[in-house]
């Protein structure tokens, strides 16, 4: 199973996406997702979840935060 990561629409506040946003595949194993193929080359993620965005961070400390 895979989940796309990227949409042209813009995320999930509304704003229009970068010239370097890039649409990806990620490979899930299950119900798991590899947390470094989430962030790739980021330290931080924005999940669409209805109407709502979640901010997802990587810390310095490589814990993570997920913020409303």
């Amino acid at each position: 199973m895979s989940a796309r990561s990227g949409d042209s629409n813009g995320d999930a506040a509304g704003h229009a996406q970068s010239p370097s946003a890039a649409t990806r595949t990620l490979i899930m194993r299950g119900s798991r997702i590899d947390s470094r193929e989430l962030f790739a080359a980021e330290r931080e993620i924005i999940i669409a979840h209805g109407e709502d965005a979640y901010r997802l961070r990587l810390t310095s400390q490589n814990k993570l935060i997920l913020t409303k």
